[in-house]
């Protein structure tokens, strides 16, 4: 299965994101690095600064397949060559909602633009996706005469658009198996998170035969984001067996470069890389922890490059109290970890704040003293 990255195209189209050419080249390296195998890198048809991002992208000669984002519009398809790419994605509305605002609803004349640029597009020795805009609210019927088009006249591969995010996992599972079972084109997902289920939608279509999925690192992108590179990634990993090799720190770096140059702050919890997601408080789990090191982890902290901690918190047990009091070198007694814990509990809860470690001992030594 193919990670196609879109962050530098979908991601910067977040709201007030916008990369500078430096963070575009080390962004576009550290994918490549973390396990990303195509790259979608931008929209020639902006200008001619985007025009020197994309050749410079293209001059780092990385061995992965480098696309840009187009109408479906010789105007656009020859911007894209001007840069020296060789592959495309060729984007025409297929819903009736957006056929009519962007077409008048001439489908007919939407599809003669389509054939023509794709017509040029072979000739030229593009690879060529036709990019469904709004395919979910589209006919079924529309996608496979889309598709049927675009095989005859060489296109590669169909991305299937989930623009408006409002999809279910099953509906996905369904429609693509459809599109699949036609034996036309190879799909590609493109997902939106508007009701939080990018990342969900994304893995559901790959199941039912997609071979390919547009992501961005932290699930950067339009609205509410798109599906997340690195949810994607170790799913692939972990959830489909795939033999892929995982650099934690180059997982680590790319995330950070992204949520950096991005401007946006990553929530604590977040999947793969939140900074808590390896932070166990409860007893219960602790104390499992404790005993056996995939008891309450999907995966290790190392397998991302994060570590795994456990706070001093209201919920936590005496195995929490005594992992941190051993590590400190003291073999507490159970009367005295039963005398702390109301105490940790209390103080934890009037001040909104975990102990510290200095804090836990100094609790430990009153507490044995009294």
């Amino acid at each position: 299965m193919i990670i196609n990255d879109t962050t530098l195209r979908d991601g910067e189209q977040a709201p007030y994101v916008a990369f500078n050419t430096e963070e575009k080249i080390a962004i576009a390296s550290a994918l490549y690095l973390a396990g990303a195998d195509e790259l979608e890198v931008g929209i020639p048809a902006m200008g001619a600064k985007e025009q020197a991002d994309i050749k410079e992208i293209l001059a780092l000669d990385l061995p992965l397949r480098i696309m840009s984002w187009n109408r479906a519009t010789m105007c656009d398809l020859e911007a894209s060559l001007s840069c020296g790419l060789k592959a495309v994605d060729l984007s025409i509305p297929v819903s009736d909602i957006l056929i009519e605002a962007k077409f008048r609803g001439d489908k007919a004349r939407l599809l003669k633009n389509l054939e023509e640029v794709l017509h040029v597009s072979r000739q030229e020795g593009i690879f060529a996706c036709i990019g469904g805009e709004d395919s979910s609210r589209a006919d079924l019927g529309f996608l496979k005469e889309v598709m049927e088009l675009g095989k005859s006249v060489g296109a590669n591969r169909f991305r299937y658009c989930d623009t408006v995010g409002i999809m279910r996992p099953h509906q996905i599972y369904e429609h693509i198996s459809y599109l699949t079972s036609l034996n036309l084109l190879e799909i590609e997902m493109h997902t939106h998170n508007d009701f939080g289920m990018a990342t969900a939608n994304a893995i559901s279509g790959l199941e039912a035969g997609a071979m390919s999925v547009n992501t961005t690192v932290i699930g950067l992108g339009e609205r509410a984001g798109n599906a997340s590179f690195e949810q994607v990634l170790m799913s692939l990993a972990h959830l489909f067996g795939e033999e892929r090799i995982i650099n934690p720190d180059a997982l680590k770096h790319v995330v950070q470069l992204v949520e950096k140059a991005s401007n946006q702050s990553i929530s604590a919890a977040m999947p793969i890389v939140g900074k808590n997601i390896f932070s166990h408080e409860s007893g219960i789990h602790v104390n499992g922890m404790i005993k056996h090191e995939k008891a309450y982890e999907a995966f290790t902290p190392q397998s991302v490059g994060m570590t795994r901690s456990y706070p001093i918190g209201k919920h936590s047990g005496s195995s929490t109290l005594l992992f941190h009091l051993r590590a400190m070198g003291y073999e507490p007694e159970n009367e005295v970890i039963n005398k702390m814990l109301p105490q940790v509990r209390e103080m934890v809860t009037n001040r909104k704040k975990v102990l510290n470690k200095k804090e836990l001992k100094a609790l430990y030594i009153a507490s044995k003293a009294g």
